[in-house]
């Protein structure tokens, strides 16, 4: 496997084509399935990482067996090294380390990992959960820290992505969050 530096995510519509749709991405290029699962209503969502070019491969391989299904194919090259272990929620963080929160919500599950990107581009602020679809109707949501500027100027510039998009839901800074909310985040 190759490093991982780009992400591809292929959404469908039908649960039986998002499996067809991970085999061809899995065969199609050396990439690593980050995530592949049901969604909220009844759809199928698929990450992948590894080099931009295996990563483009793998949905350019995936997209026509989705022909009449597919809800939405990215990809993002260059991803920030921070967005994987965020994606996977395995961010290890001691609470008392947490600062400010920053919160970015979209209406698009995939949307969510080129708003982290940006965020974590934008500041000095650490992402500790990228949440893609589970449980909370197809929307993604992205959690980050840092200090009370950076967290500001993260929020704003991921914010800005899913603004151009037209699919942004909401945003907040929490400038002192109590305690027991980042114990209930990690």
């Amino acid at each position: 496997m190759s490093k991982l530096n780009s992400i591809g995510l292929v959404e469908v519509a039908s649960i039986a084509l998002g499996y067809v749709a991970q085999d061809a991405m899995l065969k199609a290029a050396d990439v690593e399935v980050i995530l592949a699962r049901t969604i909220c209503s009844g759809k199928f969502l698929v990450v992948v990482g590894g080099n931009v070019a295996a990563v483009q491969a793998a949905v350019d391989a995936a997209v026509p067996l989705c022909a009449g299904a597919l809800i939405e194919k990215r990809v993002i090259a260059q991803v920030h090294p921070e967005v994987f272990p965020a994606i996977s929620m395995s961010v290890d963080m001691e609470p008392g380390k947490a600062r400010a929160l920053g919160i970015i919500e979209t209406f698009s599950a995939s949307s969510i990992i080129d708003v982290a990107d940006a965020a974590v581009k934008a500041a000095n602020v650490t992402l500790f959960r990228i949440h893609l679809a589970m449980a909370i109707g197809g929307k993604g949501f992205v959690l980050l820290t840092g200090d009370v500027a950076s967290v500001n100027a993260a929020v704003q510039a991921g914010a800005a992505i899913a603004g151009e998009e037209g699919i942004l839901v909401s945003k907040a800074v929490i400038a002192a969050p109590s305690r027991e909310l980042f114990r209930d985040l990690f």
